[in-house]
């Protein structure tokens, strides 16, 4: 934990089941103001529905609090300014604009009756920029390539503005650039004091950019710490059955997977 970072979400002993089978057990988690939390484990390991659950997307054992408030008893607009929530897969199934599906990440705090504020503009147009997506304003989003759509729909969840965020695979689909550029958005919206927890299954960027690296593996938190502690040449043979180069450079330590286990 960073020093004078403060608890914004915080979970704990949660589980869930799903189809009469559990896919989290007795998950403690706290996202902290100002960090940049990377959860990392092998496919199947509960990644998704963890976070999921953390977005209070779907039922589960446990409690979770924002701000020491439960997260069930937050109005929906409330939550919804409080936590946004960026789903894998990037999939949108109506005609619209890029710029009004970024709009759209300002619901929560707009007036269904009024025209948008001068702080709704600015803070799509942040969003846009932040993204590198400006020149796409009046494109279709469904005409674009996944990894635009990946883009966009981060755009929309950082327009929310809120001060907890949640991402998907937020690198999925993008070329080795722009993975770069968002990790360093990801970043810099912690820094700017937002709660950020990322799934990303890249090993060298977790070291690289995360404040803490979680690890998950069949349902359960095994590490959660710095990514030199977590990110064990040990721990990583064993959940992810690979072999990994730790190498030092001018920017950090990175992890190379050198060939399967």
């Amino acid at each position: 934990m960073k020093d004078n970072a403060a608890p914004r979400l915080a979970a704990h002993d949660i589980g869930v089941v799903r189809g009469g089978r559990r896919i989290v057990e007795r998950a403690n988690l706290t996202l902290n103001a100002g960090e940049l939390t990377i959860l990392a484990g092998p496919n199947g390991a509960g990644k998704t529905t963890l976070a999921r659950a953390l977005a209070g997307l779907l039922d589960a054992e446990g409690t979770i609090t924002f701000d020491g408030t439960p997260l069930s008893a937050l109005a929906p607009r409330a939550r919804a300014r409080a936590l946004a929530y960026l789903p894998q897969g990037h999939q949108f199934h109506w005609p619209m604009s890029v710029e009004h599906i970024v709009a759209l990440g300002r619901e929560p705090h707009a007036d269904p009756f009024a025209d948008p504020t001068s702080a709704d503009r600015a803070a799509i147009a942040e969003a846009m920029a932040a993204t590198t997506i400006e020149d796409l304003a009046e494109r279709t989003v469904t005409t674009l390539s996944g990894g635009e759509r990946a883009r966009v729909a981060l755009a929309r969840a950082l327009a929310t503005q809120a001060d907890v965020l949640i991402a998907d695979e937020p690198i999925a689909s993008l070329d080795e650039r722009h993975q770069l550029v968002i990790m360093e958005l990801l970043q810099s919206v912690a820094r700017r004091g937002a709660a950020v927890l990322a799934i990303i299954h890249d090993l060298a960027l977790a070291t690289r950019f995360a404040d803490r690296v979680v690890l998950m593996h069949q349902g359960k938190i095994i590490a959660n710490d710095t990514p030199a502690l977590a990110l064990t040449p040990e721990r990583i043979a064993t959940i992810f059955g690979v072999s990994v180069h730790r190498v030092e450079t001018p920017d950090g330590p990175l992890l190379i997977p050198s060939r399967a286990l």
